[in-house]
């Protein structure tokens, strides 16, 4: 029997087989020092019997899979930023659409609060055109575009993540009519206060699965050759192979075709000026790899 897990808890596992029972599973010592089970993974499992529990025997392979938080096999995520306060992270927001790129996880962006700032949300969203991912301005008190981005995750296995603050749990409940537990922004620091506690996939009606997890630092980047960035900004594209320079970084180089394109308003100058900032970071990360 095949099942899917929805959540782990003290070396405890609750799974969801294909026609939606639920069971409570323990895996082996051996898989668990092989290949630790992990929220979202696919399983063969054994079911118990009475009041025994039931057993995990092998993980199927895994599509993708992340470490903060444990998780594996997700087909969206959706990296939440705010028009309103705290104010949106953007750096943030292009580490998250790198990260989920390179894990081959399809990203999206919501730039929620909208109702605050409206103009923001127009920036935000016009920073990111071009850069192959949907952008949308949503809100999720007074109900805008939500019918729009439930369309785009409709039937999928998808996280929300996003900067403490910006709204994750408060979309969710708002896309599928849940209570998750929301926190107030605190005023005096202007950071949210980090309220979902565990990981847990939950089934939705009508198909796909939301992942109920902390978000800030979902998405993480291993070091990277930092010449493989650029691969992760889809606007550059249209450009490579038009640079004096091969391989080209598209940051200081002169007769770079991106710079030129920057230059003439085709690819966003702030966006390009966050990539020159982080590409410099991976620099340095990448020299001290090995420290």
């Amino acid at each position: 029997m095949r099942g899917t897990i929805l959540q782990g808890i003290g070396g405890f596992y609750t799974a969801m087989d294909d026609d939606g029972a639920r069971y409570t599973l323990r895996a082996q010592r051996k898989l668990r020092r092989e290949s630790k089970p992990k929220v979202g993974d696919r399983v063969e499992l054994i079911p118990g019997t009475g009041e025994e529990d039931g057993w995990i025997q092998a993980i199927l392979p895994r599509r993708n899979e992340l470490e903060r938080p444990s998780v594996a096999n997700i087909d969206r995520v959706v990296v939440v930023a705010s028009a309103g306060a705290p104010a949106a992270d953007l750096p943030l927001v292009d580490r998250m659409l790198v990260a989920a790129r390179r894990r081959g996880i399809a990203p999206l962006l919501a730039v929620s609060k909208c109702e605050l700032d409206p103009d923001a949300a127009r920036e935000i969203v016009r920073q990111y055109r071009g850069a192959g991912v949907d952008a949308i301005a949503v809100s999720a008190h007074a109900d805008e575009n939500l019918d729009a981005l439930r369309a785009l995750l409709r039937g999928s296995v998808h996280a929300l993540a996003g900067q403490s603050g910006a709204g994750k749990s408060s979309l969710i409940n708002a896309l599928y009519g849940m209570e998750l537990e929301t926190g107030d922004l605190s005023e005096k620091i202007e950071r949210g206060r980090n309220t979902t506690r565990r990981c847990e996939l939950i089934p939705l009606r009508g198909g796909g699965m939301v992942l109920d997890t902390p978000g800030f630092s979902l998405l993480e980047s291993e070091p990277f050759d930092p010449v493989e960035l650029k691969q992760s900004y889809p606007e550059f594209e249209r450009y490579e192979g038009g640079c004096y320079f091969q391989p080209c970084y598209h940051a200081s180089e002169p007769k770079c075709a991106v710079r030129e394109a920057v230059a003439a308003g085709e690819i966003d100058a702030a966006r390009h000026a966050r990539y020159v900032e982080l590409l410099n970071e991976m620099r340095i990360k990448w020299r001290e790899r090995y420290d």
